[in-house]
C-alpha cells in the first residue's frame, strides 16, 4: 500500500537520494523512484525547491534520460514527474529544461513522440491565462521561457530579443519543412498546445511568425495531410488571439490564395478547410470577411461545375476525385458559415440553397436525366392524385432496390451529398424561426428534394436527410412546448387549462375555481377522439399538410425495406408529423400499420448498428421505444375508427412489449397500452362490443400484472397504475359501459388500494385514484367500505413531510369531495376522521394546499354541517383571515363561509370574528369574511346589518369604522337591490380627515353599488363630477362597480356613455389616470364594439398623455376579458399594438411594450401568429440610444442619467415573455444578438438576460452553443470587475447578485455542452474552455455554493 501523503518527506535531500536509482538495470525500481520523487514533488509546499537550483538541474538531467527508457511505463511516470517538477522548481529552471526537452534525440525509446509529449506536459501544467485578467506569477514565468526557447526553437529564429544584444542561432526549426518534405507532426501538437495555454500572453510578433511557420506548412505542395489539417488547426487556433489588424491581414492573404491562377486543386481544397475551422473557431469576429469569401465557396459549387461534373462522369466513366474533395471541402465550409455566421450568410440565402440542392442529390452512378426527375417532378407527384396508390409503392420499391443494387466501393460521393445534406440541415436550423419558414422557402424548394432522397442508397446520408426533415417538421410547431413526455401529459393538458385560467379571469364566477377540479370539465388527452379539423389554408403547417401524402408514402416504402437506423428515424418523423399536425395519417396509417407492429415486435436481445456518421447507432430496443411512441401520438390525434383494422396487431405486440424485460420498453409499452385503451372504450368507442371486450381483457391482463409485479421496474409500476385509472375510469364515467366484469372490476380496486398503502407506488396511485373518482357516475362501481378506506389513506398522506405527496392527495379529496356520487357512500366517521386530517393544513403557511383545502371543507359543508362543525375549524378559519389573503385563496374562503352560513351553523363563527379577530386583521378582509356570513347566514348568525349600520356611526376609532365599512360594502353586493343601505351612508365619509377611511369608504361604496347599480351609479357618477380626492374616490367606486358588474343582476348598459364621458373628463387629472384607464378598459370589455374603436382613435390624439391613457386602458382589457371581446379585439389588436409601439412619447412606448408583454400571456393565439411585424419594434427599444443619456450635475461629481433604461428593462421584459412562448417565432440570431448588448447594460438588465440564457440552454443548445464565445466574453467582463474601496452595500449586493447569476447560467452551459459533446456534436470552443477552467479555479467556492443551490431547487 502506497504511503500516506502527509508520510512523504518532501525534502531536497530526498530527492537527491533517489536520482541514483534512475539508472537502475532493474525496470521496477526505476520506475518505483520515479513514482516516489512524484509523490515528493506533489506532496512538498510550493517553494521548497526555490533555491535548491543545482538539485533540480541534476533532476532535469536523470529525467532527461529516463525519457529515452526502453520501459514505456517508465517513460510515462518520467513525464508524470517533468508535469510535477516544473511547478515546483525555480523560474530559472525552466528556460534550459525547454531548451533541453526541445532538442532531445531518443534513440532507445519505441515512441519518438516522448519528448514532445513531455513538452506539452510541460505546457499544462501552469494556470491558463485569461484575457483581461492579469496572469499568475507561475504562468507569466513560464511564458518567459517559452518566448526565450521554445518560440525560435519552433521558427528557426530569435523572434523578441528579451533585451539579449548577443543572440545565440537556435537549432533548426522544429516546424520546418524538411528536405524529403516530411514535418515533424509531434512539433504541431507542440504548437497548438502552446497557442491553447499560452495565447492570450502571446506579443503580435510572435504571433506572426508561428502564423508564418504554420502556413508554410500548409502551403507545401508536398506535406502530408496529416500535417496540413494540423497546421490549420493551429491557424486557426491563433486567430483567437490574434488583434483585429493580424486577423485582417491573414484572412486577405487567403483571399489573395484564391485568386492565384496556379492554384491547384489540393491547395482549393486545403483552403476550405481553412476557411471552415475559422469560421467555426473566431465566428463573430470573421463574419465580416464573409461578402469576400462566400463567392469563392459557392464558386464550386455552380450549376456550371455540377453540370461539367455529370457529363464527364457520363463521358469518360471516370471521376475527378480532387475535384470531388475540393466541392466537398466547400460544402463543408458553407455549412460552417450558415451555422456560425448565420446573419453575415442571408445575402446568398438562395445560392446556398440552390448550391446545397444541387449537390444532396448528386450520384455520377445514377443517369444524369434521373437528376431532373429528382429536382423537379416531386411536387407534381404530390399533387397528383390520379396514380393508383399501389403501383406508385411497387415503383418506389424497385427504384430503392435498383438503387441499392448500385452502391460501388469506389464512389465517394456521398461524402459529397452528406455534406451538402447537412449544409441544408444548417439552413434550416438557423432560418426556420419566422423567416424561411413563414414564406415557403424550406417547403416549397427544400423539402420536395429532401423527400426525394429518402431513396439515397447510402445509409448515413439517408439518416442525415430523416433527420433534417425531422428538424423541419418540429420547426413546424406553432409552440415550443408541442412536444412532452407520457409523465406529463395529463398534467400538461390540465397546467394549459389552469394557466389560461389564471391569465384569462373570468368576470362570471369566482378565482375560487382555480382550486376546482380542472379535469372534470376537460377530459384527459385522448378520451374523446380528436376533431379531424383542417389544416390552416396559409403558413408552415398548411405546407406540411400538402407535402405529407408524399412524405408518408416514402417513409412507407423505409419502413419495409431497410435497416433499424433507418426505421428509426422514419418513425421518429412519423410521430413529429403526427403531433405537429395533430393527426395526418388517417389515409395512409393502412400502409404504416403492418411495419409498425413488426417494430415492435422485434426482440430487445439484439444490437443492430450501422455507421451513419452524426446520427447515433440504433438498437431493436430504441426501434421499438420509437414505434410505440408514435402508436401514442396516433392513438392520441386520430379516430377509433381508423385505428380499429389494425387493433389485434397493435394489442398483442404492445401487451408483449410491456412484459419485455427492457425496462424503457415495457415502460413505453404501458403508455401505449393506455393509449389503446381509450381507443377501444366509451366513448372513444362506438359500443363495448364483444371484440374490443376481448382486446380490452388482454390489456386490463397486462395491466393488472405489472402493476404488481414484484421484479417490474417502478416506473413500469406507477405507469401500469395510471392506466388501471383511466380504464376504472372509462368503466364508470358518464357512458356507463360495462367494459369490465364485478368481479374484475372488484379486483382492480382492491389493486389500486394496496398500491395506494405501498410506499414506492403511493404517488402514483393517488393520481389514479383520483382520475377514478373524477369520472366516477355509476355509485355501483365502488362499495362504501373501498370509498371509504381510499378516503382515509387520501387524508393520511396529508401528514407526510413531501409535499408532491400531499398536493397530489388533497386534489384527489377535493376531487372525491366534488363529486356527489363519491362523496355520498363517505359515513359520519369518515369525514369527522378527515376534518382533523384537514384542519392542520388550514394554514397560511402554503396558500396552495390552503386553496385547496378550504374548497374541500365548502363541499363537505354542504354534506355534512354537523360534522365539521367546532371549535377547531372556528378556530383554524379566524387564525387564517388575519392574515393577509387574496385572489383565489380568499375567495375560497369566502365560499366555505358562504357555505356554513346557508348550513344554519355559522353563529360561533360569527361570534370569533367579531370578538378574537375584530381589528386585528386586515379590515379589508375580514369585512369580507363578516359579511358573505352574514348575508349567507342571515337571522341564524346572531347579528344584523343595522348592527354594524350603528358601529359606522358610533365607533370611537377609524379601524372600527373601516371595518363596519367594509362588512356593509360587502353585505350592499351580495344582497344587491334587496340592500337597505343608501349611497349617503358611505360618501359622508369622502371628506373625512382619516387617512384610510375615505379609501374604505370609497371601495364598499363600489362594492354595495355593484349589487344595486340603479340606486349608486347615478350617485357616484355625480360625485366624479367633482374635483379633488371626491373625483378619486369615486374612480375607484366605479373601479369596484365594473369589476363586479357582471355579478349584478341590473343592466349597465344605459350608463355606459355617461360612464365613459365621466372617466374621459375626470382622467384628465395625473392623479386619477392610472385608476380611470382602468376603469375605461373594463368599460370596454362590457361594450367592445362601441368603446373599442375609441380607444382606437384615442392612440392617434395628439396629446401624449391621452394616448398613454388609453395605451393603459388597451392593456387592461387583455388580462379581464372574455371570448365575446376577444371577437372583437382579434382583427384590431395587431394595429393596435403597432400604433402604441410606434409612439413618438417614451413613457407611452413603455407602457406599449407592458401590453405587448401582457397580450402574450392572454392573447397567444392573436399575438405569436403575427410576432414578425411585432418584435422588430420590441427589439428596437431594447438598444441603447445616446440620445437619451444625459450628464447632471451632482455637486462636484457629474452624474449619467439613462432615460431610456426603463423602457429598455420592459423592451427585455417582453421578449422574455415572446421567447419562453414563441421562441420558434423568433430569429435566434437578432435575440442572441439583444442579449449579448443586454449582458453589457446595466443590472436589471443583465439579470434578465441571465433568465434569457437559462431558458434558451433548454430551448435551443445548439444555437446557445454556437454563441458561447460572446457570452463568454460578457461573462468574462462581468467576473472580473472591481468595485472601488468605498462602494456601499448596495453596490457590492448588486456585484454579488450578478456573479451569481453569471455562475448558474455557468453551470448550466457547461452541463448542456458536455451533454452535446458526448452526444457526437461539436466539442466546445477552445474559448469556453479556457472560461470555464478560470472560472472553475477562480471562482471554486461560490460555484459549489450556486451548484448546491440548483440541486436544491430542483429538488423541491
Amino acid at each position: 500500500m502506497a504511503p500516506a501523503a502527509g508520510s512523504v518527506n518532501a525534502t531536497p535531500a530526498a530527492i537527491s537520494s533517489l536520482l541514483a536509482k534512475f539508472g537502475d538495470a532493474d525496470a521496477d525500481i526505476r520506475y518505483m523512484s520515479l513514482n516516489d520523487l512524484d509523490k515528493i514533488l506533489t506532496s512538498g509546499a510550493q517553494g521548497f525547491l526555490s533555491n535548491e537550483y543545482q538539485i533540480c538541474a541534476k533532476v532535469v538531467e536523470s529525467l532527461l534520460k529516463t525519457l529515452d527508457d526502453t520501459n514505456g511505463e517508465v517513460q510515462n511516470q518520467a513525464i508524470k514527474c517533468i508535469g510535477s517538477l516544473t511547478q515546483k522548481a525555480p523560474a530559472d529552471i525552466l528556460a534550459p529544461m525547454i531548451d533541453r526537452l526541445s532538442t532531445l534525440k531518443t534513440t532507445n525509446a519505441v515512441d519518438n513522440s516522448i519528448p514532445a509529449t513531455a513538452l506539452r506536459t510541460f505546457l499544462t501544467v501552469f494556470p491558463r491565462p485569461v484575457v483581461g485578467v492579469q496572469p499568475h506569477r507561475s504562468t507569466q514565468d513560464a511564458y518567459s521561457a517559452v518566448s526565450k526557447v521554445l518560440i525560435p526553437r519552433l521558427v528557426g529564429y530569435v523572434v523578441l530579443p528579451h533585451g539579449v544584444r548577443t543572440q545565440i542561432s537556435p537549432p533548426p526549426a522544429m516546424l520546418e519543412v524538411q528536405q524529403d518534405n516530411t514535418v515533424d507532426h509531434d512539433a504541431l501538437d507542440v504548437l497548438i498546445e502552446l497557442i491553447r495555454c499560452f495565447g492570450p500572453l502571446l506579443h503580435d510578433v510572435e504571433k506572426k511568425a508561428l502564423q508564418k511557420s504554420t502556413m508554410a506548412i500548409f502551403n507545401h505542395d508536398r506535406t502530408s495531410t496529416i500535417a496540413k489539417k494540423k497546421a490549420v488547426s493551429a491557424s486557426s487556433l491563433l486567430t483567437l488571439y490574434m488583434s483585429d489588424s493580424l486577423l485582417s491581414s491573414f484572412v486577405s492573404n487567403i483571399l489573395q490564395s484564391f485568386k492565384k491562377p496556379s492554384l491547384t486543386a489540393s491547395q482549393h481544397r486545403l483552403l476550405m478547410t481553412m476557411l471552415a475551422s475559422l469560421a467555426r473557431t473566431v465566428p463573430q469576429r470573421f463574419g465580416i470577411y464573409i461578402k469576400n469569401l462566400a463567392p469563392f465557396v459557392l464558386d464550386p459549387l455552380s450549376e456550371e461545375e455540377y453540370r461539367t461534373a455529370l457529363q464527364e462522369s457520363a463521358d469518360n466513366g471516370i471521376v475527378d476525385t480532387e475535384a470531388e474533395e475540393v466541392r466537398e471541402a466547400a460544402l463543408l465550409a458553407l455549412e460552417s458559415f450558415l451555422l456560425s455566421c448565420s446573419h453575415d450568410m442571408r445575402p446568398y440565402t438562395d445560392d446556398s440553397i440552390q448550391a446545397s440542392l444541387r449537390f444532396v442529390a448528386y450520384d455520377p452512378n445514377v443517369a444524369a436525366e434521373e437528376d431532373d426527375d429528382v429536382m423537379g417532378g416531386t411536387q407534381e407527384d404530390a399533387d397528383d392524385e390520379d396514380k393508383d396508390q399501389s403501383e406508385e409503392e411497387e415503383e418506389e420499391e424497385e427504384d430503392f432496390e435498383e438503387e441499392g443494387g448500385m452502391s460501388d466501393e469506389d464512389d465517394a460521393s456521398w461524402k459529397i451529398r452528406r455534406c451538402a445534406a447537412k449544409a441544408l440541415h444548417a439552413i434550416i436550423s438557423t432560418r426556420s424561426n419566422g423567416d424561411l419558414l413563414d414564406n415557403g422557402v424550406l417547403y416549397q424548394k427544400i423539402a420536395p428534394v429532401l423527400v426525394a432522397r429518402f431513396q439515397e442508397r447510402e445509409e448515413n446520408v439517408r439518416l442525415e436527410v430523416l433527420s433534417m426533415m425531422t428538424t423541419l417538421v418540429h420547426k413546424t410547431s406553432d409552440s415550443t412546448r408541442t412536444f412532452f413526455s407520457f409523465a406529463g401529459e395529463a398534467d400538461f393538458k390540465l397546467a394549459s387549462i389552469a394557466e389560461s385560467r389564471s391569465r384569462k379571469r373570468r368576470r362570471l364566477g369566482s378565482d375560487a375555481t382555480l382550486f376546482e377540479s380542472p379535469v372534470s370539465s376537460v377530459p384527459i388527452l385522448g378520451f374523446q377522439s380528436p376533431e379531424n379539423s383542417p389544416p390552416p389554408n396559409s403558413g408552415p403547417r398548411a405546407d406540411l399538410a400538402r407535402l405529407s401524402s408524399t412524405i408518408l408514402r416514402g417513409i412507407s416504402t423505409l419502413l419495409k425495406e431497410s435497416t433499424p437506423a433507418t426505421k428509426q428515424s422514419s418513425i421518429a418523423l412519423l410521430r413529429k408529423i403526427v403531433i405537429v399536425q395533430r393527426g395526418g395519417l388517417s389515409e395512409h396509417f393502412k400502409i404504416i400499420a403492418a411495419p409498425l407492429i413488426e417494430a415492435i415486435k422485434l426482440s430487445s436481445g439484439g444490437s443492430y448498428s450501422q455507421s451513419v456518421g452524426t446520427a447515433a447507432s440504433a438498437s431493436s430496443g430504441k426501434l421499438r421505444i420509437e414505434a410505440l411512441q408514435l402508436v401514442c401520438a396516433v392513438c392520441d390525434n386520430h379516430s377509433s375508427v381508423i385505428i380499429a383494422p389494425h387493433i389485434p396487431g397493435l394489442v398483442s405486440a404492445t401487451v408483449k412489449a410491456a412484459q419485455d424485460k427492457y425496462v424503457k420498453v415495457s415502460s413505453e409499452a404501458m403508455v401505449a397500452v393506455e393509449s389503446l385503451l381509450k381507443v377501444l372504450t366509451p366513448p372513444r368507442s362506438a359500443s363495448a362490443e364483444q371484440t374490443n371486450r376481448k382486446f380490452v381483457e388482454q390489456l386490463y391482463d397486462v395491466v393488472l400484472d405489472r402493476t404488481v409485479a414484484t421484479d417490474a421496474d417502478v416506473e413500469v409500476r406507477q405507469r401500469a397504475l395510471h392506466a388501471l385509472g383511466v380504464l376504472l375510469a372509462r368503466d364508470s364515467g358518464q357512458s356507463k359501459a360495462n367494459i369490465l366484469s364485478n368481479a374484475q372490476l372488484q379486483n382492480a380496486t382492491e389493486v389500486l388500494l394496496d398500491r395506494l398503502r405501498n410506499e414506492t407506488t403511493r404517488l402514483s396511485a393517488v393520481k389514479a385514484v383520483n382520475i377514478f373518482l373524477n369520472a366516477l357516475q355509476d355509485p355501483g362501481k365502488t362499495p362504501p367500505q373501498w370509498m371509504r378506506a381510499v378516503t382515509l389513506e387520501l387524508g393520511g398522506q396529508l401528514r407526510k413531510a413531501n409535499r408532491v405527496f400531499r398536493g397530489a392527495s388533497l386534489a384527489a379529496l377535493r376531487d372525491l369531495a366534488g363529486n356527489p356520487v363519491a362523496l355520498i357512500q363517505l359515513n359520519n366517521d369518515t369525514i369527522k376522521a378527515l376534518m382533523g386530517m384537514l384542519l392542520p393544513l388550514v394554514s397560511a403557511n402554503d396558500l396552495n394546499l390552503l386553496g385547496m383545502t378550504l374548497v374541500i371543507l365548502g363541499k363537505l359543508a354542504r354534506h355534512s354541517p354537523s360534522q365539521i362543525a367546532d371549535q377547531n375549524l372556528t378556530a383554524a378559519l379566524c387564525g387564517i383571515i388575519i392574515t393577509p389573503l387574496a385572489g383565489a385563496v380568499l375567495d375560497a374562503l369566502l365560499l366555505l363561509l358562504k357555505a356554513i352560513g346557508e348550513q344554519g351553523i355559522g353563529q360561533p363563527l360569527m361570534q370569533s370574528l367579531l370578538q378574537d379577530v375584530g381589528v386585528n386583521g386586515d379590515a379589508a378582509i375580514v369585512g369580507k369574511a363578516i359579511g358573505t356570513l352574514l348575508v349567507a347566514g342571515a337571522p341564524t348568525v346572531g347579528v344584523k346589518l343595522d348592527d354594524f349600520v350603528r358601529e359606522l356611526q358610533s365607533a370611537p376609532d377609524d379601524q372600527r369604522k373601516c371595518l363596519a365599512l367594509s362588512v356593509l360594502g360587502e353585505a350592499g353586493l351580495r344582497l344587491q337591490s334587496k340592500s337597505p343601505l343608501e349611497p349617503a351612508l358611505f360618501t359622508n365619509y369622502f371628506s373625512s380627515k382619516s387617512q384610510s377611511l375615505p379609501r374604505a369608504a370609497a371601495t364598499a361604496l363600489g362594492r354595495a353599488g355593484a349589487g344595486n347599480i340603479q340606486t349608486y351609479l347615478p350617485v357616484i357618477l355625480s360625485t366624479t363630477s367633482q374635483s379633488g380626492s371626491s373625483q378619486y374616490l369615486s374612480l375607484h367606486a366605479i373601479k369596484e362597480i365594473l369589476q363586479f358588474s357582471s355579478q349584478s343582476k341590473a343592466d349597465l348598459s344605459p350608463y355606459t356613455r355617461q360612464v365613459w364621458d365621466t372617466l374621459l373628463a375626470a382622467s384628465q387629472a395625473e392623479d386619477n389616470r392610472a385608476v380611470g384607464a382602468e376603469c375605461i378598459g373594463r368599460l370596454a370589455i362590457i361594450e367592445p364594439h362601441t368603446f373599442l374603436p375609441l380607444l382606437r382613435k384615442y392612440l392617434q390624439d395628439r396629446t401624449p398623455s391621452v394616448r398613454g391613457m388609453a395605451i393603459q386602458a388597451i392593456r387592461f382589457t387583455l388580462s379581464d376579458s372574455d371570448e365575446a371581446f376577444d371577437e372583437v379585439l382579434r382583427p384590431m389588436l395587431i394595429h393596435l399594438l403597432t400604433l402604441m409601439l410606434n409612439d413618438a412619447d417614451l413613457e407611452n412606448r413603455r407602457l406599449a411594450l407592458g401590453a405587448l408583454n401582457s397580450a402574450t400571456n392572454n392573447k397567444s393565439d392573436i399575438i405569436f401568429p403575427n410576432l414578425t411585424d411585432l418584435v422588430p419594434l420590441v427589439m428596437k427599444e431594447s438598444r441603447i440610444k445616446p440620445e437619451l443619456v444625459r450628464e447632471v450635475q451632482m455637486g462636484p461629481f457629474k452624474h449619467k442619467v439613462d432615460d431610456g433604461l426603463e423602457v429598455r428593462k420592459s423592451a427585455y421584459e417582453t421578449l422574455y415573455t415572446l421567447m419562453e412562448g414563441a421562441y420558434s417565432r423568433i430569429n435566434p440570431v437578432d435575440l442572441f444578438d439583444r442579449i449579448s448588448d443586454g449582458l453589457e447594460d446595466e443590472h436589471e438588465i443583465q439579470i434578465l438576460c441571465n433568465l434569457m440564457l437559462s431558458k434558451l440552454v433548454a430551448l435551443d443548445p445548439d444555437e446557445t452553443g454556437r454563441q458561447v464565445d460572446v457570452i463568454v466574453e460578457r461573462y468574462r467582463s462581468i467576473l472580473t470587475f472591481k468595485l472601488k474601496d468605498n462602494a456601499v452595500k448596495q453596490e457590492i449586493e448588486k456585484l454579488n447578485e450578478s456573479n451569481k447569476g453569471v455562475l448558474k447560467v455557468t453551470l448550466l452551459l457547461h452541463d448542456s455542452l458536455s451533454a452535446r459533446t458526448s452526444s457526437g456534436s461539436n466539442a466546445p470552443s477552445e474559448k469556453w474552455k479556457g472560461y470555464w477552467d478560470w472560472v472553475a479555479k477562480e471562482f471554486r467556492g461560490q460555484l459549489a455554493s450556486v451548484e448546491q443551490e440548483m440541486k436544491s431547487q430542483t429538488a423541491a
